[in-house]
């Protein structure tokens, strides 16, 4: 992994500038609203009791490269939230969605 490293830092201008710039993950749950996004990775939860919403999640279609996009957020505080994936909508609690790794989609 080091010689990557060492080879990508000495790689020339040209190469660098070729490269998309890539939006930072962020949590589904902090999306705003008409936000859309590219699922990056469902996280497996620290607490054993929300396995099985990582895995509920992930037989939903939050799979990686999916594209989701927040419909709605209901007031006050957002939760739960209404969310596009593929031809479904669903409604997310915020715990749920805070899951879901997602990288913003521009344009």
């Amino acid at each position: 992994m080091a010689a990557f490293v060492t080879q990508r830092m000495n790689a020339p201008q040209s190469m660098d500038a070729a490269l998309p710039a890539m939006a930072p993950a962020v949590p589904l749950a902090r999306l705003d609203k008409d936000c859309s996004a590219r699922v990056v990775a469902v996280q497996e939860p620290a607490l054993p009791a929300l396995a099985e919403h990582a895995h509920r999640l992930m037989e939903l279609g939050f799979l990686p490269g999916a594209t989701v996009r927040v419909l709605a957020k209901a007031p006050p505080g957002g939760d739960p939230i209404a969310v596009r994936i593929g031809r479904a909508t669903f409604a997310l609690r915020l715990f749920e969605a805070e899951l879901v790794t997602v990288t913003p989609v521009t344009g």
